[in-house]
């Protein structure tokens, strides 16, 4: 089983850009998952990486805004991370009515008419958060049959299983951090979907050819920094469903997105969170 360091970042002042930021630089140093809070984060980076404190300071030493952080890090040893999913977080959840997700371990799990089977280990993407039942409810609504789709960070994979079970013709799913990548192709397997997952990063689009659905449930900072690679994998006339962001953030990621040709063709808000739906021209 996996050790990890659990980090605790305490930021003064603090906001929700400055935590969504040092978010987005220690998840290139390699952190895994986050907890932002009114006072920092806590993050979880394995033991493989390297220190937890020392990973901390030096992905945030060259940060561009004025910030006093207090970093601490403690050993956190290897554990069965499905247990204590079932028994901290994660429960079967329905979406419109039409999406049960559940994982393994689950009893009496409700009917649905898609089923997702997930076991998410410390990889993000259960359907619980507002940013990921949101996707599900616009790949719901979407017109999938046949049709190409990139997911951008896919995580547990969810969003593109389930794009695959609504008939999209070939799915691809992108993961920066391996071990979720590993998990990614545990449920691919779990589910029996078609679909493919490549370990990477943005670099990793160049290789794919353009999609009629390009999914990235993120950050804004990680969208906005890379929204001309996500163009540029978007079909004319394709769909870009974009969350992980606020809905105060609505302006910064169309104004990034405008000069690609992108517009805003619908909206999902749940608790402040958002996930948006652009049209290619």
């Amino acid at each position: 089983m996996n050790d990890y360091y659990r980090v605790r970042v305490q930021a003064t002042p603090c906001t929700e850009d400055i935590t969504d930021l040092a978010a987005a630089f220690m998840a290139d140093a390699g952190f895994e998952s986050f907890e932002p809070d009114s006072e920092g984060l806590t993050a979880y980076i394995s033991v493989k990486a390297g220190n937890g404190t020392t990973v901390a300071e030096e992905a945030l030493a060259d940060f561009p805004m004025e910030v006093k952080f207090d970093i601490s890090s403690e050993f956190v040893e290897g554990r069965d991370w499905n247990e204590e999913w079932e028994k901290h977080y994660f429960k079967p959840i329905v979406i419109e009515g039409r999406c049960v997700i559940h994982s393994t371990f689950h009893k009496d799990v409700p009917q649905a008419e898609y089923d997702i089977v997930i076991d998410p280990k410390m990889a993000f993407g259960t359907g619980h958060h507002d940013t990921t039942s949101q996707m599900v409810q616009h790949l719901l609504e979407a017109d999938l049959e046949g049709k190409t789709v990139i997911d951008m960070g896919t995580g547990t994979g969810i969003l593109g299983i389930l794009a695959a079970m609504r008939g999209a013709s070939k799915v691809t799913g992108i993961e920066i951090d391996e071990p979720a990548y590993l998990n990614a192709l545990e449920h691919i397997n779990l589910n029996g979907v078609k679909m493919e997952a490549i370990n990477g990063d943005a670099s990793a689009l160049e290789s794919l050819e353009a999609a009629d659905i390009f999914l990235a449930n993120i950050n804004r900072n990680i969208i906005t920094g890379d929204i001309d690679r996500y163009a540029a994998r978007t079909k004319s006339g394709g769909k870009m469903y974009l969350s992980g962001f606020y809905e105060e953030d609505i302006p910064v990621i169309t104004a990034a997105a405008a000069p690609f040709g992108l517009r805003e063709t619908g909206c999902k808000v749940s608790n402040r969170w958002v996930a948006l739906e652009l049209t290619k021209d």
